[in-house]
Parts: structure tokens; C-alpha cells; sequence
């Protein structure tokens, strides 16, 4: 297994690429639905973290600790 600081640099542009997927989606919906509520915004924002892993997985382009054995 390693480091913590290695699993750090793995993870970190996946991070970042997350945060302003979540950003972008909720501008867009904001844009074309309107003003969100608090509710429908955790909802939109657990939807990317959630579908994330999976869509990056599947694009082949995983970090090595979220690739499946």
C-alpha cells in the first residue's frame, strides 16, 4: 500500500476535477431550472460524487487506488 502523501497526489486533480464538475453542474441547472433549493443542490452535488468514480473508471483513467482487482 502506499504513502499517504502518494494517495494524496493520486487523488488530488481527481479532486479538483470533481469540485468544479459539481460547480458546473449547478450553474447549469441554476441557469436553466432556476434558483436551486439547499435539498436539490445536496442531491445534484452527491450525484457527481458518486457517479464520478464510476464514469472515470469506465473512461479507463481511474488513479490505481479506485481501479478494481
Amino acid at each position: 500500500m502506499s504513502s499517504t502523501r502518494g494517495k494524496v497526489r493520486q487523488l488530488a486533480p481527481h479532486w479538483a476535477a470533481m469540485f468544479l464538475l459539481m460547480i458546473a453542474a449547478l450553474s447549469l441547472v441554476e441557469r436553466v431550472v432556476g434558483p436551486l433549493g439547499l435539498l436539490p443542490s445536496v442531491v445534484l452535488v452527491v450525484a457527481v460524487a458518486v457517479g464520478y468514480p464510476s464514469v472515470v473508471r469506465a473512461l479507463g483513467v481511474a488513479p490505481p487506488i479506485w481501479r478494481r482487482s
